[in-house]
């Protein structure tokens, strides 16, 4: 794989990440709005959201990400 399809693919699993933790974050808020925190749903949820977040805590410390960068 070249160096720009490397750059393109990385861009795009970056902004996948980004969509992920606002969809989960999202459905999140949905399901607590209902009252329904401690469905195995919200739970699953909950568990994504985190590993979403790490995974943009990583992009962050290394400079890959800005803080308040938005998804596009």
């Amino acid at each position: 794989m070249e160096k720009e399809q490397r750059l393109e693919a990385y861009e795009k699993m970056m902004q996948a990440v980004l969509r992920s933790y606002e969809d989960a974050k999202d459905k999140m808020q949905k399901l607590k709005d209902q009252g329904k925190e401690k469905s195995a749903t919200y739970r699953q949820l909950m568990g994504s959201k985190m590993q979403y977040q790490n995974m943009i805590s990583l992009y962050k410390i290394y400079g890959l990400l800005e803080d308040g960068e938005e998804v596009r």
